[in-house]
Order: C-alpha cells, then sequence, then structure tokens
C-alpha cells in the first residue's frame, strides 16, 4: 500500500470540508430575537452564549427564515429564546440552524405580512364556488362534475337563492326613499303660493298708484 493513503481509521469523524478549509464546522450558540422582518423574511438574534460561555455584551446574529425549525409560516417573535448553530462568513455570523429550547419548534410571530391571498379575500367577501359552495374557489375552477342546482346561500337542494327561508330580505334602498321624498316635498314648496311674494307685488302696485296720482 502506497503511504499517505490511510484506511479510513479515526478519520471518520472528520468533516471533509472542516479539512479543506472551504466551511468551517458551524458553532453553536443561545439567546433570543432581537427583532424580525416578517414581511422580508429575515432579521437578528442576541446571542448571549456561545459553546456554553455567556457573551458580555450580546452579539448580533443574522437569521434567515429558511433556517427555523417550524411548521407554517416562519418567523421570530421579538423576545423569544432560541437555540442555533451558526457560522461566520464575509458578511458576518449567520445562523445555520434556529430552533426553540432543546430543539423544540421555534414560536413565531403572530404577525403577517400586509396584503391577504386572493383565497383570503375571497373567504372575507363571501364568495362561493356556485357548483359544489366551497369557498376556496370558483365554479370555474371546480374539479367537480356539474352538481344539481340548489340555493348558494343554505345549499339547499329544495329551493333557490330567491326564495330562501334562511336569508333576511333585503331592506328598501335609503337612497330612492329619500329621493321620492324629496321629489314630494319640492312639488309641495313649489305648488304653495310664497306669502312675502304676494307681499313685494302689492308693495309695487301701490307705489305705481302713488307715482300716477302725482
Amino acid at each position: 500500500m502506497a503511504e499517505g493513503v490511510g484506511t479510513g481509521r479515526g478519520n471518520h469523524r472528520t468533516s471533509p470540508k472542516s479539512v479543506e478549509g472551504t466551511d468551517p464546522l458551524p458553532m453553536y450558540g443561545t439567546g433570543h430575537c432581537k427583532w424580525f422582518n416578517v414581511r422580508m423574511g429575515f432579521g437578528f438574534i442576541s446571542m448571549t452564549s456561545r459553546g456554553g460561555n455567556p457573551i458580555d455584551p450580546p452579539l448580533d446574529v443574522f437569521v434567515h427564515q429558511s433556517k427555523l425549525h417550524m411548521e407554517g409560516f416562519r418567523s421570530l417573535k421579538e423576545g423569544e429564546t432560541v437555540e442555533f448553530t451558526f457560522k461566520k462568513s464575509s458578511k458576518g455570523l449567520e445562523c445555520v440552524w434556529v430552533t426553540g429550547p432543546g430543539g423544540a419548534h421555534c414560536v413565531g410571530s403572530e404577525r403577517r405580512p400586509k396584503g391577504k391571498s386572493i383565497q383570503q379575500k375571497r373567504k372575507q367577501k363571501g364568495d362561493r364556488c356556485y357548483n359544489c359552495g366551497g369557498l376556496d374557489h370558483h365554479a370555474k375552477e371546480c374539479v367537480l362534475p356539474p352538481q344539481p342546482k340548489k340555493c348558494h346561500y343554505c345549499q339547499s337542494a329544495s329551493h333557490m337563492v330567491a326564495h330562501c327561508p334562511h336569508k333576511a330580505p333585503s331592506a328598501p334602498q335609503g337612497r330612492h326613499c329619500q329621493r321620492a321624498s324629496y321629489s314630494s316635498q319640492d312639488s309641495s314648496i313649489l305648488h304653495k303660493p310664497s306669502s312675502s311674494s304676494e307681499e313685494l307685488t302689492s308693495k309695487d302696485a301701490s307705489s305705481q298708484r302713488k307715482k300716477r296720482k302725482k
């Protein structure tokens, strides 16, 4: 066997990347979330302990949402306690993997980015599929075959939405009622003789008579 070729004993625990020196092994730290932008998907962790040794003052470690151990929408809550592995890059300290205490899932922030999805907008507006009654799509997107016609309000097949007993009757529109009342008032005002106009005409007539006498 040629010299320099090992059998692999004693070397299996060493990462090839660490031997090459291109990517050192990540370090372990603990701390809490300093701030996290839920819209941009990143923030910073204040590291208060590194490798079990306290750090004073704390160091800022960059964290991206893709490194968080949690399900669903990934984010961090401000002040949330976390455990993480990190590495040093050309930009500074960056998290490699972030978990809650003891490797649990991160809690995450209650905030969500502004601007709602199409599905959420449809649910709030009350739009539904006219074919199956689903709230997450429209009839043109429905994968089911054409269903029997039914009430779009209560999904009953015994009647249509126009005759639904569960739907509150629509109140008459106030604008039309107001216009009708205004028109009736206006007509009464126009046809009602004005006392002030009568007084003016009588005064004009008396003044003309006085001028003629003079």
